[in-house]
C-alpha cells in the first residue's frame, strides 16, 4: 500500500488552466484568452476603472495598458477619463467588442467542451460557481 498523498487543489487547477490555454485557438477565437477574458468583464459589467480591470483579471497595470492598447486598436474598447476623477480612465467595450466577443463565445464554447468535458452538466455548473466564489466574483451567485 503506498501512501500517496492528494494533489493539492492550486496545483490541480494549475493543470486545468494549462490544459484550457492548450485548448484555445487563438485563430478561431480571434483572439487572445485574455483580451476574451477582458471583453468579457467589460461587458459584464458596463465598463470599470484600469485598476478595476487589472485587478479582476490578475493583471499588471502595465501589460493591461498594453493589452488595451491591442483591443482599442482593434476598436473592441475605448478608453476616457473619468468624469467625476478625472485621474482615472474607465474603459468599456464597444459594438464592435461586442460582435468580436459574441462571435468568440462559439469557439470557447468548444474549448470548454474539450477541457471539461468529462464533468456532466451539473458538475460543470457547480465548479463555476466554486470557481468564481474563490475568486471573489460575486457576479456568478
Amino acid at each position: 500500500m503506498t501512501d500517496k498523498k492528494p494533489t493539492g487543489d492550486v496545483v490541480l487547477l494549475t493543470r486545468l488552466a494549462r490544459s484550457a490555454y492548450r485548448n484555445v485557438d487563438e485563430k478561431l477565437l480571434g483572439m487572445r484568452l485574455k483580451e476574451f477574458t477582458a471583453l468579457s468583464s467589460l461587458r459584464d459589467t458596463g465598463g470599470r476603472s484600469q485598476r478595476e480591470l487589472a485587478d479582476a483579471l490578475l493583471m499588471d497595470a502595465n501589460n493591461l495598458v498594453l493589452m488595451l492598447n491591442i483591443l482599442e486598436g482593434r476598436g473592441h474598447a475605448t478608453r476616457a477619463r473619468d468624469p467625476v476623477d478625472r485621474r482615472r480612465h474607465v474603459v468599456e467595450i464597444t459594438e464592435g467588442g461586442r460582435a468580436a466577443l459574441t462571435a468568440a463565445e462559439d469557439a470557447m464554447q468548444q474549448a470548454d467542451d474539450d477541457v471539461l468535458g468529462r464533468l456532466n452538466s451539473q458538475e460543470r455548473a457547480d465548479l463555476g460557481r466554486l470557481l468564481a466564489k474563490a475568486l471573489g466574483d460575486d457576479s456568478e451567485e
